[in-house]
């Protein structure tokens, strides 16, 4: 398509138009003097949608290592030799102690990962004892979980958690680059029955892994159909003792990366749009340019990986102009 055409559709941003993927390769390819234009026609939909208000989460890692899956990216995959700290279950006091904070902190969410695949229906139990235990403060959590069956989710729902992170990572046709011991639409019907029991569904994507631009618009179309709730959004961080180590990255400069963040919120507008993994890295010192397409960020680290202190992090916030989301009790989301 022509630039004068996308940016015609950018500054007349019509929000029923269903964006085709011809648009939204041409989103992703538009020079750098277009930038200023895709931001704003983003940025429109994040202050209707979301105000000045930026969601801050906190991530505890429930279970680390020992993972049976190969995904290239991660340093808990059963192929990568990252030097992390690898347990089946994290103490109570780290994990209630995170629980506090998020609410000391008045953080928006508390999000909480476990490695693996597939669980025991007593290992669910347990888990679904201590989200009891976390839900009593009226705490908002988000579980990043492998595939459950059916009766496994409902044990998690009954004990109060309302919403699952299930990442595609990419498009369907490269999945297969990133992971063979299961397969892309695996990750739908998770995500499917997930949705048929009622969860509310946290559902994005990694950047960088060497996708083309065509996988990221089909990631998207795919997320686009999802409608999760929440979609959140890693730019890769190569990890050493992991296949992705040597990934050239330099293709990830903040231009694009904002592209991309665009992209997501023209296609899902009333979704939360998390700037996740990467972020300290990609968008150091822009942050008032990020914030006004993204409403959600992690603060504290990445499951395996460091990040920005939850102090400074809300002082960033503030120094750009917006809000930290304070919804950390039922009564008040």
């Amino acid at each position: 398509m022509e630039i004068k055409e996308i940016l015609t559709l950018l500054e007349n941003w019509d929000e029923t138009h269903v964006l085709t993927k011809e648009e939204a390769l041409a989103i992703l390819e538009l020079p750098e003097e277009a930038e200023e234009t895709l931001i704003a026609a983003a940025g429109k939909l994040r202050t209707k949608y979301k105000g000045k208000k930026v969601s801050v989460q906190l991530l505890t890692n429930v279970r680390s290592g020992n993972c049976s899956q190969n995904c290239a990216y991660c340093a808990q995959s059963c192929e990568s030799h990252a030097a992390i700290e690898k347990y089946r279950r994290v103490s109570d006091e780290k994990l209630y102690g995170d629980n506090d904070l998020v609410d000391d902190k008045h953080l928006a969410r508390h999000c909480i990962g476990l490695s693996g695949i597939r669980f025991t229906d007593a290992e669910i139990e347990d888990l679904a004892c201590r989200i009891r235990k976390m839900k009593k403060n009226g705490t908002q959590i988000c579980c990043s979980i492998g595939f459950l069956t059916e009766k496994q989710a409902l044990m998690l729902k009954e004990a109060g958690l309302n919403r699952i992170n299930h990442n595609l990572n990419s498009s369907r046709s490269f999945y297969p680059n990133i992971c063979t011991t299961h397969t892309y639409d695996q990750r739908i019907e998770n995500i499917r029955m997930l949705r048929r029991v009622g969860f509310e569904m946290c559902c994005g994507g990694i950047i960088g892994m060497g996708e083309s631009h065509g996988d990221v618009v089909d990631m998207l179309m795919d997320i686009r159909e999802i409608r999760p709730e929440s979609v959140p959004i890693n730019f890769l961080l190569p990890i050493e003792g992991t296949r992705l180590a040597d990934r050239d990255i330099s293709g990830l400069t903040p231009q694009y990366c904002m592209k991309v963040l665009c992209l997501a919120r023209l296609m899902v507008p009333q979704s939360d749009i998390r700037c996740a993994a990467g972020r300290e890295v990609y968008f150091k010192g822009i942050e008032p340019t990020l914030f006004r397409v993204v409403d959600s960020i992690f603060a504290s680290g990445y499951l395996t990986a460091g990040g920005q202190g939850i102090d400074d992090t809300m002082k960033m916030i503030a120094d750009a102009g917006y809000c930290g989301e304070i919804e950390s009790t039922d009564e008040e989301e």
